[in-house]
């Protein structure tokens, strides 16, 4: 399958902070984009708000020159940020008082986050969803020469 670059980079980022346990909702440095964007958490500074899809005045300076993080603009990396905390469980903003998961590190909390980013982003790019695993229960009928999803 061919992928961009971007794609690749940031899933490989985060397949292994992931795996390390270094992924973090709550740190913008260990969170989805501060992975992606190599643990910093400069992209802070794009929304006043984390979580957040609107753009504050250095977010929109940004947008509207052009510029790219690792391959992203200024409102994808929002929009990708406010995916992994919405399939998370957290209630957006972030803010103390609002609802989260009791354990905002728990595998399958993050694992939930992860899939909804990285769909997100092979849709960004055009790719195929490389976490669709329904192709994997396909079976061949040997009559028709067709797949069958079991």
């Amino acid at each position: 399958m061919d992928t961009t670059l971007r794609l690749e980079s940031a899933i490989k980022k985060l397949y292994i902070s992931f795996h390390n346990n270094t992924i973090n909702p709550e740190c913008c440095k260990q969170c989805a984009v501060g992975n992606i964007l190599d643990n910093t958490d400069s992209w802070k500074h794009l929304s006043d708000y984390h979580g957040s899809l609107n753009l504050n005045y250095v977010g929109k300076v940004n947008q509207n020159l052009g510029k790219k993080f690792n391959g992203y603009s200024p409102l994808e990396l929002l929009k990708i940020e406010h995916i992994f905390l919405k399939a998370c469980g957290f209630q957006l903003p972030l803010h103390h008082k609002n609802n989260k998961p009791k354990n905002t590190t728990d595998k399958n909390v993050l694992f939930n986050g992860l899939y909804a980013v990285i769909s997100f982003l092979c849709e960004l790019d055009g790719v195929s969803n490389v976490m669709d695993y329904t192709n994997l229960f396909k079976i061949k009928n040997k009559k028709t020469d067709t797949f069958v999803s079991v």
